[in-house]
This record gives C-alpha cells, sequence and structure tokens, in this order.
C-alpha cells in the first residue's frame, strides 16, 4: 500500500520538527537513558528510520520533492550528531 501525501506530509512533519524517538529496547542494565551511548543508539534507529521514508519517498509516484529534500536534510543532521558523537565516546588513542 502506497502512502497518501497526507501521510507523506504527516511523516514529513515529525521528523522535520519532532525527531522520532524509537526507543530502544536493550537488556543491558548498565546502559541508562540520558546516556551518551543511549543517545547515539536512539540517533542511529532515528537515521534507519528516515532512511526507510527516503526509500519509500523515492518510490512514490508523484515524488514530493520538498519532503524529499527535507527527509535528505534530516539523515544528513542525524548522521553528522551520530560521527560527532561516536568521536567523542571513542576517542583517539595519542600517538
Amino acid at each position: 500500500m502506497e502512502p497518501t501525501r497526507s501521510g507523506q506530509r504527516y511523516l514529513l512533519a515529525i521528523c522535520s520538527h519532532y525527531p522520532i524517538s524509537f526507543n530502544a529496547v536493550t537488556n543491558n542494565s548498565n546502559l541508562n537513558h540520558h546516556s551518551p551511548e543511549r543517545r547515539l543508539i536512539d540517533l542511529k534507529i532515528e537515521h534507519a528510520g528516515i532512511d526507510a521514508l527516503v526509500d519509500g519517498a523515492v518510490h512514490a509516484v508523484p515524488i514530493d520533492e520538498i519532503m524529499l529534500r527535507r527527509l535528505k536534510k534530516r539523515r544528513l543532521q542525524l548522521r553528522d550528531q551520530i560521527s560527532q558523537l561516536e568521536v567523542s565516546l571513542d576517542p583517539r588513542e595519542p600517538a
């Protein structure tokens, strides 16, 4: 079933104004809900969700170029946040 244009606009509103929180479930009791590791997991899940939305939007007819552009921009922002968080969690060792 193809998403409707109103459904696409709804998803766009969620992605651009209210970041999707998929609340990853983990068995590690040491991982609290406000830790950088947890934030990294949430960002990766959100990135994967937006990636799936972009893939679906590319194949939708007609293509909503504005929505696609905004989803790609949000996906890029998430990728940057993920990279920065990964570097801060795993700093380079001195030579």
